[in-house]
């Protein structure tokens, strides 16, 4: 919350655009206090362009039409409709949407709070690019009497990936009247879920999408809330299912929706035409028994068939090694096995692999991965072959079932690092994101499937990072070429960290390190300088949880 100072000074602001902001209200037998509360908030925003527009639905409830008109008695920007009967909450919002005049609307429920600075901040974006069409900010909840704010939800920038999973945009969402006007209002076949299907279809038609990294709206949670209390509302969940599968029809993206572990978490499927021929890339010196461990898993546990793996083997010194490749490579038709007689370098390595691959798809695999579920490569593949993607992830535990990788975060420790490293492979992390299919800057090279043209568009892992971010570099290469990296939790395997390479414990090893971890930073300064965009800038980048910065 800004200080008092600064509340004063944004009342007194001159913007060059003062777009009006009308707030849709739909109001249900509001409780009086939570209804005084909601409307006070909106009269103390520090930017005076507003309107608020309130369609009571309580079939004549004396003592909401008794605040509604006292306010609007002395208060001009507020307008209210009320309603003969309730016709539920998204034709109730309808009516409200009747009311407004603005260039912009903005979603309120009747028993919520705005910080006195929301409104400022959104024009203020507006302000800033003209052209942005939606606009969210970040949220937390706070209890009956207004005394206790608790789960602030810091967001992600505009993640696709992780809105089809769940509503993480939910409060506050602003959207530009005209394009509201072209998608239609609220349709009363996902009530429950009548955001969620609203927000889908703005995001379909929008340009520009806009967060703002600042709590600016008070969701109030109660035992009869979804914000509190999941299981009154399982209706709602359904019907969220249902917004996400009338999305992808729209859009024309094969798939199918189930629900996820949590309510409100949803899991795609992607539907495929054909089965296209993934190449697994496999490093090694030898680690017979790990290597034989890996490509076990994906023979025996695998449903996905249409693969090749190439064993880009690497200075081992074992004879047993070479009898194992003899005896693989006379047992399956689909393992190769490729000599680079170089010094370790991890990018040279993988890109010479790549020259071998028969596959419109790579899969990237250390050979110290294990499958767990068999269909990984079909998950990871879905994503794959959709065209706006252009690398996919896994989640990965290590062998105590604690996670090893659920996305990587640019920034974490001063270079970048895994997600929700070491807790336990059932936590669902913050707001459930360990979990969550979602967009990331990057993902580990440990187990990354990319596709060939992509590879050979962005020539491959760089040859400057032998060692290290060589996978962080990748992604982000793809990302400047406009394709997304997808992080999928439900491809699970089990990776026992670096055996074949050893730990960084050396001053040689250390001093390379460094070096690398130079060279991602000076080629990616911008991401550095303006932080990652699916990492909130209110959380810290020392620990791996998310947890908040310190202030």
């Amino acid at each position: 919350m800004p200080s008092l100072e600064i509340l004063d000074l944004q009342r007194v602001q001159n913007f060059n655009f003062n777009p009006k902001i009308s707030l849709i209200v739909p109001a249900y037998k509001t409780p009086e206090q939570f209804l005084r509360e909601m409307i006070d908030s909106v009269i103390s925003q520090t930017y005076s362009n507003w309107e608020l527009c309130i369609a009571d639905g309580s079939g004549g409830d004396a003592v909401v039409e008794k605040v509604l008109k006292e306010y609007c008695l002395r208060e001009n920007r507020i307008k209210y409709v009320i309603l003969s009967n309730n016709m539920g909450i998204s034709e109730n919002t309808n009516e409200a949407l009747k009311l407004a005049s603005g260039e912009f609307i903005a979603l309120m429920d009747h028993d919520d709070i705005l910080t006195p600075n929301a409104l400022f901040e959104v024009a203020d974006c507006l302000n800033n690019e003209m052209d942005i069409d939606i606009v969210y900010s970040d949220e937390d909840k706070v209890s009956f009497d207004l005394k206790k704010y608790f789960q602030p939800h810091f967001k992600a920038d505009f993640n696709i990936d992780l809105f089809r999973t769940c509503n993480y945009i939910n409060h506050l969402f602003v959207v530009r009247s005209k394009l509201l006007g072209q998608v239609g209002g609220f349709n009363r076949e996902y009530e429950g879920a009548q955001d969620y299907d609203l927000m889908f279809r703005c995001i379909e038609a929008a340009g520009k999408i806009h967060h703002i990294p600042k709590i600016l709206y008070h969701w109030r949670s109660h035992s009869e809330s979804t914000a509190e209390n999941p299981e009154s509302k399982k209706y709602a969940f359904e019907a969220g299912k249902r917004a996400i599968q009338a999305h992808y029809d729209r859009v024309g993206i094969k798939a199918y929706v189930e629900n996820g572990p949590l309510y409100g978490l949803y899991h795609t499927v992607y539907k495929r035409d054909e089965n296209p021929l993934i190449s697994i890339i496999i490093p090694n010196k030898d680690h017979r028994l790990d290597l034989d461990k890996c490509l076990s898993s994906l023979f025996n546990k695998s449903t996905y068939k249409n693969y090749e793996c190439v064993i880009v083997e690497n200075n081992s010194t074992e004879s047993e090694t070479f009898r194992y490749y003899e005896d693989i490579t006379r047992k399956y038709d689909n393992v190769s096995v490729v000599v680079w007689n170089g010094e370790f370098d991890y990018s040279g390595i993988n890109n010479y692999g790549v020259t071998f691959a028969k596959g419109e798809y790579l899969l990237f695999l250390n050979n110290d991965i294990e499958i767990i579920n068999e269909d990984c490569l079909e998950e990871m593949l879905g994503y794959c072959m959709r065209g706006d993607v252009g690398v996919v992830g896994a989640r990965l535990f290590y062998p105590n079932d604690t996670i090893q990788h659920a996305g990587v975060i640019i920034g974490f420790g001063g270079s970048a690092g895994s997600a929700f490293v070491g807790q336990g492979r059932y936590d669902y992390g913050y707001f459930a994101r360990a979990m969550s299919t979602q967009d990331y800057s990057a993902v580990t090279a440990a187990c990354m499937m990319t596709k060939k043209s992509v590879f050979n568009t962005v020539c491959g892992f760089s040859r400057e990072l032998k060692v290290a971010f060589n996978d962080i570099d990748y992604c982000l290469k793809v990302r400047k070429l406009g394709k997304l990296v997808v992080y999928n939790p439900y491809a699970q395997l089990y990776h026992y960290e670096s055996k074949s390479r050893g730990l960084e414990d050396t001053p040689e090893k250390m001093q390379r390190f460094k070096n690398e971890t130079e060279i991602l930073r000076s080629s990616w300064k911008e991401i550095f300088e303006k932080g990652d965009p699916y990492y909130n800038p209110n959380l810290s980048l020392e620990r791996f949880d998310f947890s908040l910065k310190p202030n």
